[in-house]
């Protein structure tokens, strides 16, 4: 159907347009010349009644399919603008933030940098009372060796110089008597 529709406007656009070709080849006076303005205008409105019956619905539908098409571009510009701007208030809050953010990072990381230096200072100062303790115990210890070493030397002095003594001054038959003395005071006891 739509076949045979085109073809009649086609057959109808040749026959308008050979109107058209033999009005301008009997021209003649100036009636003539009124003449042929008339069909020509005539030639002009038949053409585009042809022209708005075949492409009119087509063309409207291309221009309202467009008007159409340039509507949803431009609301999804808006929104895309909208959210471009949403994001870089995003952006400025964020960078707005770094500051802080910067400034309470180093906050943080003095104060656990003042943290682990009281804590090493501690374990240094009890480290030191430890090693004090350690050594004071250790001299009292060498002390004790050096009073009982020079109490045993002296004791051996004393030993040896009680027996020159004793025996530049005991004769022997004092000697046995102590001996015998000290003998029966042993097996007695």
């Amino acid at each position: 159907m739509r076949t045979l529709k085109m073809v009649g406007m086609a057959f109808l656009l040749v026959l308008v347009s050979a109107g058209a070709v033999v009005a301008a080849e009997h021209g003649g006076g100036d009636s003539s010349k009124w003449l042929n303005l008339l069909y020509r205008f005539i030639n002009f409105v038949i053409l585009a009644w042809i022209l708005y019956k075949i492409a009119g619905k087509r063309v409207g539908e291309f221009f309202s399919g467009r008007k159409y098409q340039i509507e949803t571009d431009l609301k999804d510009m808006d929104a895309r603008k909208d959210e471009a701007a949403k994001k870089l208030s995003d952006v400025e809050a964020s960078i707005a933030n770094l500051e802080a953010e910067k400034a309470r990072i180093l906050a943080d990381a003095e104060a656990q940098g003042n943290a682990l230096k009281k804590a090493i200072i501690d374990q240094a100062h009890a480290s030191a009372k430890q090693i004090k303790a350690q050594a004071k115990v250790a001299a009292e210890q060498e002390a004790k060796l050096a009073v009982e070493s020079i109490k045993a030397e002296m004791a051996e002095k004393i030993v040896e110089a009680a027996e020159i003594m004793v025996q530049k001054q005991l004769k022997k038959k004092d000697h046995e008597g102590l001996i015998n003395e000290y003998l029966t005071k042993v097996v007695l006891n």
